[in-house]
């Protein structure tokens, strides 16, 4: 009496990584993502890794995340995987505030945000 396992929330030719409480905006996040969706990995790699946005850097842990687990969790072929899917959420957001003229406050929000990769496994034509 056991308890049932899990299903898979991803398709068998899958993998998926999160990453939570990156400290960027949504908006600023997603340029990076957008860089990557539908690329060959390798590809996506080298260009995180010569990208001049900050938040590259977490993005690239995160593919690297994906591409581990693809390997290790589901015994997917590495040189054959693409980047299916990466996109962004919303996370909280840290309210600060700075003192204004005539004795005003102005508000400073500080937002943070997830990303999600979903890696895919596709066969190449011959």
């Amino acid at each position: 009496m056991g308890k049932e396992k899990n299903p898979r929330r991803v398709a068998d030719n899958e993998a998926m990584a999160k990453v939570r409480m990156l400290r960027t905006s949504p908006q600023k996040l997603n340029l990076v993502a957008q860089l990557i969706r539908g690329k060959k990995v390798d590809k996506a790699l080298t260009d995180l890794t010569f990208s001049k946005k900050r938040i590259a850097e977490d993005v690239k842990k995160c593919l690297q995340s994906a591409i581990a687990n693809a390997e290790n969790n589901h015994n997917l072929d590495v040189d054959e995987l693409v980047v299916a899917e990466a996109y962004v959420g919303k996370n909280l957001i840290m309210k600060r505030g700075r003192p204004r003229a005539r004795g005003r406050y102005g508000r400073i929000m500080k937002p943070f945000s997830e990303l999600t990769i979903k890696v895919r496994q596709i066969e190449e034509q011959a």
